[in-house]
């Protein structure tokens, strides 16, 4: 009788390494002409900001006059748009200083306060037995589903009663003195972004070794100072992208800012008075080109300065073993 090698036999039945769908996907995401590819779309996909960037440094006649990139064949130089944009203060100018403060006040703590909340709230969920936390999850997993817009008016309603929060008395933003508005918009950034923080820092926590977390318990360790010293700097991948994405949301932000804290100069963020000068200066190109780059220069140094924790970040418990 003749046997036969079935068709499908691998490389480790010849003693070589196995041949996977995994393997095979991943050689070709490391190939030549993926490389290629992605350099291809890394190239196109920054042209407009580097066009940004180019424009906003030009005199207001060439821009209005000429596309971006003749600047290489006629340069010139000014820094009179980003002057006029961040202290100018004729009517036409973006006076952005204040509010690129204000927007920094506003993004910090509702960046900070949704990580640190979500991270207890992950642990506890993870290695604390307590009664309902299997619902309790899954409540906080049905939340993601629920839209910001749905929240808006309940969560309004919810401070027009003068709720005492720490001390602190939160009332509608039209009652409430420009300093004190800015609570109420951290309070509503943490309490949109808390489901998918938690949700997301949930499936990293629970996937770090139990034999670990037992060591530690024999060793007389409490619950805070597991946290503390072992699993706030395992999950910092984690933390770091998703702080990443929270950081970008807020700071892009527009309609929690401006429902919460109202359109005064003393509270607004960046997003406001882009959309003003864009609404009532459209003709204005030089200084909302500057606008705009100064408005997203923070996100990228934050993105760049955090982009080696973001892919680990993002596969955070999508793989085990």
């Amino acid at each position: 009788m003749t046997t036969t090698t079935p068709p499908l036999a691998t490389g480790a039945a010849r003693g070589g390494t196995p041949t996977t769908t995994a393997g095979r996907v991943r050689k070709r995401l490391t190939s030549r002409t993926a490389t290629v590819a992605s350099i291809v779309i890394a190239v196109v996909w920054t042209i407009p900001t580097f066009g940004l960037f180019v424009s906003s440094f030009r005199p207001e006649e060439q821009l209005k006059t000429t596309g971006w990139w003749t600047f290489f064949r006629d340069p010139q130089f000014t820094l009179e748009n980003y002057q006029q944009v961040l202290f100018g203060r004729g009517a036409s100018s973006g006076q952005l200083a204040g509010y690129f403060i204000n927007s920094l006040v506003i993004t910090l703590p509702s960046v900070l306060f949704p990580l640190a909340f979500a991270a207890m709230a992950a642990y506890a969920l993870a290695w604390i037995n307590f009664r309902g936390r299997d619902w309790l999850y899954i409540g906080i997993f049905a939340l993601q589903i629920v839209p910001l817009q749905m929240a808006l008016v309940p969560l309004l309603s919810f401070f027009s009663r003068g709720v005492s929060l720490g001390g602190v008395t939160l009332m509608p933003p039209w009652d409430l003195a420009g300093e004190e508005r800015f609570i109420q918009v951290w309070f509503a950034h943490t309490c949109f972004a808390l489901p998918l923080a938690v949700f997301l820092l949930h499936n990293f926590v629970s996937q770090l070794p139990k034999d670990l977390m037992e060591a530690a318990r024999v060793d007389g360790a409490t619950h805070p100072k597991i946290f503390r010293s072992i699993v706030l700097p395992l999950i910092t991948p984690a933390l770091a992208a998703f702080g990443i994405f929270q950081f970008l949301w807020v700071w892009n932000d527009l309609l929690v800012a401006l429902i919460f804290a109202g359109g005064g100069s003393e509270v607004a963020p960046l997003t406001v008075r882009l959309a003003e000068m864009a609404g009532t200066r459209g003709n204005e190109w030089q200084r909302l080109t500057a606008g705009a780059f100064v408005s997203i220069v923070v996100p990228l140094i934050v993105f760049l300065s955090l982009q080696r924790y973001f892919v680990r970040g993002l596969l955070a418990g999508s793989v085990k073993g």
